[in-house]
């Protein structure tokens, strides 16, 4: 066989009693992988074409081992590893960027994420969350929640603690993988799925989704949720400060360009350009009705929000006596935020 895949990928998971897969963990997935390397791998595991996830045993790994060693060094290396492996092994051959049909599929598409092969809303996850088992996420992996009672009696027996870090579909993307050049104060607010880009730092309080992150430089101090991208529209910049909210949903993207300043509690369902600063408290939705302030204060007209996505230097901010949503144009943003970076 020889032809193209979306993705390639082998792995090392965990599966309940009854043959299950819980989680996989993908440590060099491989994005559009050459069709020498598929046509090599293809007739070890098994595989017939479309998008599937093929059990192999370490047998066929270090088969596959040998068979792709003058192809791809690096992944010989990795199967030859997953070769003395006592967890199961799975092989994910994606032919196209389709709708998801298994859990090891999901693992794969959230991987992609998390290493920087794909950005936010460029790959199809439609399905993922019926094929994302809620499991237990504890000192030793991953646990069906059938069978948590049961393995933490075996481990009290044993004078052992099974200690319960979370019962999630999504683990934290640091079990995964630790992307380049990033700061990450509480691993926890981080989950798989997410793209972190060089230079970002995740403050204690920050909190980054699947299918959600930055482009870096950056610092995230509030909630980055699904569907939004700090970053630069196409150009993807850096250097943004979010400290609120940043809220994005269905096929929604929400791009937050270079030097915006997000406020404590703050929060936007817009894209914003460059040097935006949104007030601390304030949350401007697409519908919000914005009053167009020019030079001297004077009211201009009343639009609604989404008539000012991604336009540079504005402030939006709400009048304190009559409760309003303003915005004006405001050089003062890059000062600040030039002065907010100097200082972290």
């Amino acid at each position: 066989m020889s032809q193209s895949l979306y993705s390639l990928a082998f792995g090392v998971g965990t599966q309940n009693r009854q043959g299950n897969w819980l989680e996989v963990f993908y440590a060099q997935p491989l994005l559009a992988p050459s069709a020498e390397l598929v046509a090599a791998v293809a007739p070890v595991v098994g595989y017939s074409g479309g998008n599937q996830a093929i059990a192999f045993t370490t047998t066929q790994a270090a088969e596959l081992a040998e068979a792709i060693k003058g192809i791809d060094a690096t992944q010989a290396k990795l199967l030859t590893r997953l070769a003395e492996s006592q967890k199961p092994l799975v092989a994910c051959l994606l032919a196209e960027d389709a709708a998801l049909t298994s859990t090891p599929e999901a693992y794969l598409k959230l991987h992609l994420l998390s290493h920087r092969l794909v950005k936010p809303h460029q790959q199809n996850l439609t399905g993922i969350f019926p094929l994302l088992p809620n499991v237990a996420w504890t000192s030793q992996g991953a646990v069906d929640l059938a069978e948590l009672a049961e393995r933490q009696l075996e481990a009290r027996l044993k004078g052992e603690l099974l200690e319960v870090f979370s019962v999630d579909k999504f683990p934290k993307m640091t079990d995964y993988v630790v992307p380049a050049g990033v700061r990450i104060a509480d691993s926890a607010r981080v989950r798989l799925g997410a793209y972190v880009g060089e230079g970002t730092t995740v403050m204690h309080e920050g909190f980054i989704n699947f299918n959600a992150g930055t482009e870096g430089p950056g610092m995230i101090e509030g909630r980055v949720s699904a569907g939004v991208f700090v970053g630069k529209g196409s150009d993807l910049g850096g250097g943004c400060s979010t400290m609120g909210t940043l809220s994005g949903g269905g096929n929604i993207v929400i791009s937050v360009g270079e030097g915006c300043l997000i406020g404590a509690n703050a929060g936007i369902g817009i894209p914003l350009g460059d040097r935006n600063t949104v007030e601390s408290g304030l949350y401007v939705t697409a519908g919000t009705k914005v009053a167009l302030l020019d030079d001297k204060n004077q009211l201009v007209k009343v639009v609604k929000a989404r008539e000012l996505a991604g336009q540079p230097d504005l402030l939006f901010r709400r009048n304190s006596q009559t409760g309003a949503v303003e915005c004006k144009t405001h050089k003062s943003a890059i000062e600040l935020n030039e002065a907010l970076h100097a200082h972290n």
